[in-house]
C-alpha cells in the first residue's frame, strides 16, 4: 500500500513539474505610458431610424508590446444609458474588467446602436465612447450615430388566408419625417394613397406596398423633390444592395394608378402590375420615374394596361422589363437598360409574352394587343436583350418598335420594326450610378421622331424635349 501511495505522489509531482516546464511566463506590460492601438478612433453609423437597430460594426484593439496586458476596464461612457451596446469576447454589456490581450495580438469589440424615438422631424446626432482603462491611462474610442424618427407602418392585423400580418394605408402621408414599412401595408379597395413630393419611403425587409382590388395608389413627386422608395438599412454596406425590400404591387383591380417623379431602388420587384380591372383607364400611368438595382426586375405587368414615359428601368438580376401574358402597353421616350453587376444575368433586359402555363402544364393564350415602344432605349451587357415569346399556338401578339436603339440579333427590318436602330452605342454616363443620360456621341442622340414625342414637351430632367434636329431617344435630351 505504501508503495503505491509513494508511486502516485511522485507521478503526480512529475506532471505538476512537466506542466510548470511546458508553462511560459505570462509577463504583463505595466507601464504607465503604454496605450492601446485601434482599427478606428471613431465608429460611424450612418443613419438609423428610431426604433430599428443599425448594423453590428467590428473595431479591433492591438496590443503592440512583447508582453501580455491586462485592461482593466472597457465600458460605455454612457453606461446602462446609452443608446449604444458592445460585445467584448463574446460578452454583451456595459462593462467589462481585467481583459487581457496575449503579446502582439489583438481583440475584437462589436458595437450598435438604436435609437430611442423623439417625435423630432429632423435628424439628431447620438454620441458616446467607448472608454478603456490600462496601467491607469485612460483612452477612448468615439461613437457617433445619426438617427431619424419616422412614420411606422406595423403590421396590426392578423394573418389571413391571403397576405401575412398587414396595416392598412390610406390617405396623404405626411412628407415631414420619413414613412418606413413593416411586412404588407395595403391600400384596401376603394381606398386611395397619395404619396407627395419630398415624401422619403423606407421599406424593411420582404416588406410590400400592396394596392388591392378596387384600390388607388397616387406617386406625385416633382422635379428634384422626388418620392424615393429604398431599404431601410442605409449603412454603407447594406444602403447600395438589391433585394432589401420586396415590391410594390398593384393587384389586379387596382385602377387609375400613377406614379410621377419617383427614385425607386435595391428591393427585389420595383413596381409588379397585375391584371386589368374594370376600370378604361391604365392600371398605371407612370411618368419620370427611375427605377434601379432590383435583384428580380425593375417593372412587371401581367395582362396589364400601362403607359410609361420618360421612365428608367435600369439594373435588375433578370429583367428591366416583363410584360407579360398579354395586355396593352405604350412606351415612349423610356431608357431601358440592365447592365447588372451582382452576378451573371440569363435573362434579355425586355421581354414580351402572351402566355402561361397552369398548374396542370396546360398553355393558356393571353392577348398581347399591343406592345408599343417609341422613341425608346433598350440595350444592356447581354448578347441579345429583347425576347419575343410568343406561344407557339397563336394568340394575338402585337408588338410595334418605332425610332427606337435596341441590342438585339433579330432583324429590326422585319414587320414591327420602324427606323429603329441595332447594337449601335448608347453610350449611357454611369449605368451603375443609376444615371443613364446620354452625350452627343450617343447613337440615340437626335435620332427620335417628333411625331412619336407627340404631347411630351420635356425630359425627365425638365429640359426641353427637342433641343436639336430631333428628339433624342430615351428618357435624356441632349441640351
Amino acid at each position: 500500500m505504501l508503495i503505491r501511495t509513494t508511486f502516485s505522489v511522485v507521478v503526480v509531482a512529475a506532471i505538476l513539474l512537466l506542466s510548470a516546464g511546458c508553462r511560459k511566463d505570462e509577463v504583463f506590460n505595466d507601464d504607465p505610458d503604454f496605450t492601446l492601438a485601434f482599427s478606428a478612433d471613431t465608429v460611424y453609423f450612418d443613419t438609423v431610424f428610431t426604433t430599428v437597430g443599425s448594423v453590428t460594426i467590428p473595431v479591433k484593439v492591438y496590443n503592440n508590446s512583447n508582453d501580455f496586458i491586462s485592461i482593466s476596464s472597457i465600458s460605455l461612457g454612457g453606461s446602462t444609458n446609452s443608446n449604444f451596446r458592445i460585445n467584448v469576447n463574446g460578452q454583451e454589456g456595459t462593462a467589462f474588467y481585467d481583459v487581457e490581450i496575449p503579446p502582439k495580438d489583438s481583440i475584437f469589440i462589436f458595437a450598435e446602436v438604436t435609437v430611442d424615438p423623439n417625435s423630432g422631424t429632423t435628424p439628431l446626432i447620438i454620441e458616446d465612447s467607448i472608454v478603456f482603462m490600462t496601467n491607469g491611462n485612460q483612452q477612448k474610442i468615439a461613437l457617433v450615430a445619426c438617427g431619424q424618427d419616422a412614420y411606422f407602418h406595423f403590421p396590426d392585423h392578423p394573418q389571413t388566408q391571403y397576405l401575412p400580418a398587414y396595416s392598412l394605408v390610406s390617405g396623404v402621408w405626411a412628407n415631414d419625417k420619413p414613412h418606413v414599412v413593416y411586412g404588407y401595408a395595403v391600400v384596401d379597395e376603394d381606398s386611395v394613397l397619395t404619396i407627395p413630393a419630398g415624401t422619403n419611403v423606407y421599406m424593411h425587409n420582404d416588406a410590400v406596398l400592396w394596392v388591392y382590388d378596387g384600390g388607388t395608389l397616387q406617386i406625385y413627386g416633382a422635379k428634384d423633390n422626388e418620392v424615393t422608395f429604398q431599404g431601410d438599412r442605409l449603412d454603407d454596406y447594406y444602403k447600395d444592395q438589391p433585394g432589401m425590400w420586396g415590391k410594390i404591387w398593384l393587384s389586379a383591380g387596382s385602377k387609375d394608378n400613377v406614379i410621377d417623379y419617383a427614385i425607386i431602388k435595391n428591393g427585389r420587384i420595383g413596381v409588379h402590375v397585375d391584371t386589368l380591372g374594370v376600370s378604361p383607364n391604365p392600371t398605371l400611368t407612370i411618368t419620370n420615374t427611375i427605377i434601379d438595382n432590383m435583384s428580380t426586375a425593375c417593372f412587371v405587368a401581367q395582362g396589364s394596361y400601362v403607359k410609361a414615359e420618360n421612365c428608367v428601368f435600369g439594373n435588375a438580376g433578370y429583367f428591366s422589363v416583363l410584360l407579360n401574358i398579354g395586355g396593352n402597353y405604350d412606351f415612349r421616350h423610356c431608357t431601358i437598360g440592365n447592365y447588372w453587376s451582382h452576378g451573371t444575368r440569363s435573362a434579355s433586359a425586355i421581354v414580351l409574352n402572351n402566355y402561361y402555363e397552369d398548374i396542370y402544364g396546360t398553355t393558356q393564350i393571353r392577348d398581347l394587343t399591343n406592345a408599343y415602344f417609341g422613341n425608346c432605349i433598350l440595350y444592356g451587357a447581354n448578347e441579345d436583350e429583347l425576347l419575343l415569346d410568343k406561344a407557339t399556338s397563336g394568340g394575338v401578339f402585337n408588338y410595334h418598335f418605332d425610332h427606337c436603339l435596341i441590342k438585339t440579333s433579330l432583324s429590326v427590318s422585319q414587320s414591327g420594326f420602324t427606323d429603329c436602330k441595332k447594337n449601335l452605342s448608347p453610350t449611357f454616363t454611369d449605368t451603375q450610378l443609376m444615371d443613364f443620360s446620354i452625350g452627343s456621341s450617343s447613337a440615340a442622340f437626335d435620332a427620335g421622331d417628333a411625331s412619336v414625342t407627340g404631347t411630351i414637351m420635356y425630359d425627365i430632367l425638365g429640359n426641353p424635349r427637342i433641343s436639336g434636329a430631333a428628339p433624342d431617344m430615351g428618357a435624356y435630351e441632349v441640351q
